[in-house]
């Protein structure tokens, strides 16, 4: 007869699924509220979503502090994992919805923000993107990563346009093949070495010296496939542009930074050890990947004719430029990813909702899309200060000093120059001074150009909301003032990550 197995709750250490039952709780709360009494004002879902995103703000905030004393803290089975790149993410991916959220109290034509549904799809998402980056188990990746897909699906759907729909369709496509192709490779993992844990694979594997190569070859092809789809890498990036397009521009700014940073979080665990291991392939396909994925994002963004499709492929470039940090894997390389991304989530998001405000419902006939270059001729002199803030986020996303991406750039140019990528830091300087030509582009279209004839300069501050502008201003701030912070910033992000062994 089998003994009973007693487990304790001290033993299950519940404080590391906090942060993600905080707004799972969230979700069902706002959806109870809506079976027992429907039809209340959104004001109401956008208040309890940002309650439940600060009370997990704060639970993060006692995780670190933990994580600070302790170390690496594993609970629930030794599944759940808080160590320092899942506490630095998730303040990201936190703080970046606290950021979005606000945007629901905008124009009422943005009828998405009346379902309860849509808020609380939200938080399920946000637990989704949580539950990625506190794991090195591969089931749980999996399970966050379709628990986030499938409701960022279903939001972008809900905005309720042709090309929402489609876009809808399309991400769900990619995102279903990517989920095969990640499936797959946990597979082949677990079939080598017994085990779905990330820590326990690079073990075995480096005990057995590689030995089955072969094996090891087709498992990472098929995750760098997965994760080259979720992370919009050329050349599985073609659904970016498409799905940008079709949901709302803040949607598409979100998008832009938090599944990326969850998926990053799951490519370090899971490449760098390789890397790090000698694996030469490997090093040579990521190589390759960072530098056509700057390069030809960069080109595409070049000849597009619509501001948020310029935007879309940007996108896709600083990816890119911040998949070499896994490449180079040194404590600096990685250091700079979270700092890139953190300053990347201000001036994106910034960025987006600023093509928000200058949404249209129907198209002037000299406009050939919702967000075409023409549509801001003259900006500086129908809409000054909305002109001044897009020049700001554009130069900062140019990385031109003293704005906040300038700073993320020159350290991750400067981690691959100290890790002997010189090649590598020469070809990301590069690709940065292309990237300023598109960015300058729309600047000179709103200072330089005439407004043309039949525009309503007026609608840039028509729909610009109090809760817009408020974010749109706290993006600009963060933007402009980011050399005060870059310092403390960084060495509290390197901090963590030394402490994490990366």
């Amino acid at each position: 007869m089998l003994e009973p197995i007693n487990v304790s709750l001290e033993s299950l250490n519940l404080m590391t699924l906090a942060p993600m039952l905080i707004p799972i709780i969230g979700a069902l709360l706002i959806i109870t509220i809506d079976i027992i009494k429907g039809g209340l004002h959104k004001t109401l879902y956008v208040g309890l979503s940002l309650l439940f995103l600060l009370m997990d703000f704060g639970a993060l905030l006692d995780a670190s502090g933990v994580f600070a004393q302790n170390g690496t803290v594993m609970g629930v089975f030794d599944v759940m994992m808080i160590d320092g790149l899942a506490i630095l993410s998730q303040f990201i991916i936190v703080g970046a919805s606290m950021l979005f959220i606000p945007l629901a109290l905008t124009h009422k034509r943005f009828h998405e923000f009346s379902y309860p549904e849509f808020f609380a799809l939200f938080l399920f998402m946000i637990a989704g993107f949580q539950f990625m980056v506190a794991t090195d188990n591969l089931i749980l990746v999996f399970v966050g990563l379709e628990t986030s897909s499938l409701a960022l699906y279903t939001l972008i759907a809900m905005h309720n346009r042709d090309k929402s729909f489609e876009a809808a369709v399309k991400y769900f496509t990619m995102g279903a093949l990517a989920a095969g192709f990640y499936s797959f490779g946990a597979m082949i993992f677990y079939a080598l070495t017994g085990s779905v844990e990330i820590n326990q694979i690079a073990s075995v594997l480096t005990a057995n010296k590689f030995e089955d190569m072969g094996f090891v070859l087709v498992a990472v092809v098929f995750m760098l496939a997965s994760f080259g789809f979720k992370l919009s890498l050329v050349p599985f990036h073609t659904w970016a542009p498409d799905v940008y397009e079709g949901a709302s521009a803040a949607m598409a700014g979100f998008m832009s930074i938090v599944p990326k940073i969850a998926a990053f979080i799951v490519v370090m665990r899971l490449f760098e050890f390789l890397v790090n291991s000698g694996v030469v392939w490997l090093e040579i396909v990521i190589y390759a990947f960072v530098v056509v994925t700057m390069t030809a994002a960069n080109i595409w963004a070049l000849i597009q004719t619509d501001v948020k499709r310029m935007l879309a492929y940007s996108s896709v470039s600083h990816a890119g430029f911040v998949m070499a940090a896994v490449l180079i894997g040194t404590t600096q390389a990685n250091s700079a990813l979270f700092l890139y991304w953190a300053l990347f989530t201000f001036t994106n998001l910034g960025s987006f909702s600023m093509l928000w405000i200058s949404r249209q419902k129907h198209l002037p006939a000299y406009q050939s899309s919702d967000h075409s270059y023409d549509k801001f001729a003259g900006m500086i002199q129908t809409a000054p200060m909305a002109a001044v803030i897009m020049a700001v986020f554009m130069l900062s996303l140019a990385g031109i000093p003293p704005f906040a991406l300038f700073w993320g750039k020159i350290y991750m140019i400067s981690s691959a120059v100290n890790a002997d990528y010189k090649v590598l830091a020469l070809i990301m300087a590069l690709n940065s001074a292309i990237a300023g030509y598109y960015y300058l582009k729309l600047i000179v279209y709103m200072f330089m150009r005439e407004p043309i004839v039949g525009s309503n300069g007026h609608v840039y501050v028509a729909n610009a909301t109090l809760s817009l502008k408020t974010i749109i201003g706290f993006a600009a701030i963060g933007t402009i003032f980011a050399l005060i912070a870059v310092n403390p910033l960084l060495e509290f992000i390197t901090s963590f990550v030394h402490a994490s062994g990366f």
